[in-house]
C-alpha cells in the first residue's frame, strides 16, 4: 500500500521535526514547511493526504492559508496553536480545518487524530460517487453537468444562485462556513455587509429542498458562526 503524505507546516523546527519523528514511525511520509505560502505551494505541485497547520506563522498564517486552500482542496487538516481560547478554536475550525489542536500537545494524542481524520476522510470518499459531477445529499442528486438537482424523483427547480450555493456547501459538507466565505465563493466579489443577501438565499433554498424548512435536515445553522451541510 502507497505510504500516505502528511504536510508539516510550522515556523518552529523544533516542533516540525518533533512531528516528523513521530509521523515516520508510524510509516507517513513528511513533507515540510515553514508558512503559509511555502505550504499552498506545495499542496499545487505535490499530492498531500493530510495538513498539520500551525495558526502563528510569518508571510501567511494559518488560518488564511485554510481559507485559501479551501477554495480547492478538501482534504483534512489538523491546526495548531498555542492559542486556548473558545474563540481562536472557532475561528481555526470556521476557516475550514477538521480538527484543532493546542500547544503543547501529546504527539501520540496528534499521531492519533492523524489517523482518526485520515480514516474519515478516505471512508467517506469511498462511498462518494467516482463521476464528480454529481453530488449527493443523502437522498439530494445534484448534477453539475446539467445543473439540476432531484430529490428522489423529483426535479427542484432553483436560481443560478441557489444552485451555486448548494454546489459549493455540499462541496464543503460537514464544514461550518461562514456568512463570509459562502458570499464570496458563491458571488465571485468582496464580502461588504452582504449578511442578509446570504440569509435570503439560504431560506429560499431550504424552502425548495427542505422538508421542513423551519426544522432544516440539510442546510443546518452555527449560531454565530454560519452554516454547514450535513448528510
Amino acid at each position: 500500500m502507497e505510504k500516505q503524505t502528511i504536510l508539516i507546516v510550522d515556523d518552529e523546527k523544533e516542533i516540525r521535526d518533533l512531528i516528523e519523528i513521530y509521523l515516520s514511525n508510524e510509516g507517513y511520509e513528511t513533507i515540510k514547511a515553514t508558512n503559509g505560502v511555502e505550504a499552498l505551494e506545495i499542496v499545487e505541485k505535490t499530492h498531500v493526504d493530510l495538513i498539520i497547520l500551525d495558526i502563528m506563522m510569518p508571510k501567511k498564517d494559518g488560518i488564511q492559508a485554510c481559507m485559501e486552500l479551501r477554495k480547492t482542496k478538501n482534504m483534512p487538516v489538523i491546526m495548531l496553536s498555542a492559542k486556548t481560547q473558545d474563540m481562536d478554536k472557532i475561528l481555526g475550525l470556521t476557516s475550514g480545518a477538521d480538527d484543532y489542536l493546542t500547544k503543547p500537545f501529546n504527539p501520540l494524542e496528534l499521531i492519533a487524530r492523524v489517523k482518526s481524520q485520515l480514516r474519515r476522510y478516505y471512508t467517506l470518499n469511498s462511498e462518494k460517487p467516482r463521476n464528480e459531477n454529481i453530488l449527493t445529499l443523502d437522498d439530494i442528486t445534484i448534477n453539475i453537468n446539467t445543473r439540476e438537482v432531484k430529490k428522489g424523483t423529483d426535479l427542484i427547480k432553483l436560481t443560478k444562485t441557489e444552485f451555486d450555493m448548494l454546489e459549493y456547501m455540499t462541496r464543503n459538507t460537514g464544514i461550518v462556513l461562514s456568512v463570509e466565505k459562502i458570499y464570496e465563493n458563491v458571488w465571485k466579489e468582496e464580502f461588504l455587509e452582504s449578511e442578509n443577501t446570504v440569509m435570503v438565499h439560504i431560506r429560499k433554498l431550504r424552502e425548495k429542498i427542505e422538508d421542513d424548512p423551519r426544522n432544516p435536515r440539510y442546510i443546518k445553522t452555527v449560531w454565530g458562526v454560519g452554516y454547514k451541510v450535513e448528510k
